[in-house]
């Protein structure tokens, strides 16, 4: 059994975590993953590391609420339990060597690309974060961010916060405006990833992305997290997450990603009228 130390609510939708794991916290790094069970005989479901703490022994999750699992998980409060929390899991993210990079955020993907900014930052890496959002109500991480680069720029789709506009309207401003990038690491939504990598392509920069398919075991048996990666098949799991971003078909992730939208929605309406029963 794993102990909630700590929970916050980032935004209506977003809540983080943090959970008592020592062995886990004593390996993890930024780009990898764990998978938990909330209960014994629940589902399992990958998460990415949005933090650690070695002395104090806890990992950091940050989630939405978008399924059974999740919405299950929400309910627990700091000082209770969740049964099984397994990892790090999945390929840390190379952060050796570079000296500038530009590091590129969407919704509930920001907490996957701030450990990412934090370690380039420890390592002395020029850091350039932009994040985006739908609107203020979503913002999450901003002070996270802006402690850990060397420049933020917010975006959001209504203007509520940041800029107007679309993290690659703030991406390409800054590669004209001169900013010469050893990496561009894009981290969100699939079709923000994919124009992200589409715009890169047309300057030549290298560009990672962090793919987050549908995910079982996290050791690859089941290949459920199965992508094609310049025309080769690589698993999510133990190939990544993190791949070159311009080599990722995109158009087949987002198929498969709404293969289990009806399955996911149904159980998450399924589990919020048992919780209003109790209630009741």
């Amino acid at each position: 059994m794993f102990k909630i130390v700590k929970k916050k609510v980032l935004n209506p939708t977003v809540t983080l975590m943090e959970i008592e794991a020592p062995l886990v916290a004593r390996k993890a790094e930024p780009g990898q993953f764990i998978i938990l069970r909330v209960t014994s005989d629940g589902e399992r479901i990958p998460l990415t590391v949005a933090d650690y703490n070695r002395d104090a022994g806890t990992i950091t999750i940050i989630f939405q609420i978008v399924g059974a699992t999740t919405a299950l998980l929400n309910q627990k409060e700091e000082g209770e339990f969740i049964s099984d929390f397994v990892g790090p899991l999945g390929r840390a993210t190379h952060t050796e060597g570079l000296k500038k990079v530009a590091v590129v955020g969407g919704g509930v993907g920001c907490a996957i690309a701030y450990p990412v900014a934090k370690k380039l930052h420890e390592l002395g890496c020029e850091v350039h974060s932009i994040v985006g959002f739908r609107n203020k109500d979503l913002l999450i991480l901003e002070d996270e961010f802006r402690a850990a680069s060397s420049e933020l720029i917010i975006m959001s789709d209504d203007g509520s916060v940041g800029e107007k506009g679309l993290v690659t309207d703030a991406l390409k401003k800054l590669i004209e405006a001169g900013n010469q990038y050893d990496e561009v690491i894009a981290i969100g939504p699939l079709v923000m990833m994919k124009f992200v990598c589409k715009l890169t392509k047309e300057y030549g920069i290298k560009t990672v992305v962090s793919m987050n398919p549908v995910m079982i075991d996290g050791t690859g048996m089941c290949g459920g997290c199965r992508l094609s990666v310049g025309g080769e098949m690589k698993f999510a799991c133990v190939d990544g997450p993190e791949f070159d971003g311009h080599l990722v078909d995109f158009d087949e992730a987002m198929d498969r990603s709404r293969m289990y939208s009806d399955f996911e929605r149904h159980a998450y309406d399924a589990t919020c009228n048992l919780f209003n029963k109790e209630v009741q």
